[in-house]
């Protein structure tokens, strides 16, 4: 009776053995992966000709113009603005002096104007601040408009401003619309 136990506890633990062997030796697995790509858009505004005037030898009453392209060769939509500085290395003051006009559309502008008749190196519209301002311009991306910029030196110019120069500095200041109230 002995030895029949033994048998059986032996036949017990070999198939005990063997079972957990054969639950180890296979079994299905699987797995997935999934991505995730990021890219960021653009904001890149541009003004064309970069040379908006060059005029020399003017005289009290001429003027001129000319068509500014401002483009937004970015991805997302962009609001900008104009300020306008002028330099007088001469002290004569001749920024004071030339009037400038900025009308949306091409030369002779034809829609309302943005800024008007003012001294040039004042010449502005929108807001440089962040945010949306009144006045501020906005652009799609991959879109465009033409400005025309005109100005002229007032028949009513005195002798002081003889031999006068000046330079101005046109900047265009842009940011994103989106998220950005």
């Amino acid at each position: 009776m002995r030895r029949a136990g033994l048998l059986t506890l032996l036949a017990a633990s070999v198939g005990l053995t063997l079972g957990a062997g054969s639950s180890t030796l296979a079994i299905f697995t699987d797995s997935q992966n999934s991505t995730a790509a990021f890219s960021t858009g653009t904001i890149d505004l541009t003004a064309s000709p970069t040379t908006v005037f060059t005029a020399s030898g003017i005289f009290p009453g001429d003027s001129g113009s000319q068509t500014v392209a401002v483009s937004n060769a970015g991805t997302g939509t962009l609001r900008y603005a104009l300020t306008t500085s002028a330099t007088n290395a001469d002290g004569l003051g001749l920024g004071t002096q030339l009037q400038l006009t900025i009308t949306a559309g091409t030369c002779p502008g034809a829609g309302a104007p943005l800024y008007s008749a003012a001294a040039l190196g004042s010449g502005a519209f929108g807001n440089p601040a962040q945010g949306a301002h009144a006045g501020d311009r906005t652009l799609a991306g991959a879109a465009s408009e033409n400005l025309c910029f005109a100005w002229s030196l007032p028949s009513s110019t005195g002798n002081a401003f003889q031999g006068a120069a000046t330079t101005a500095t046109f900047t265009f200041a842009a940011e994103q619309t989106a998220n950005n109230p």
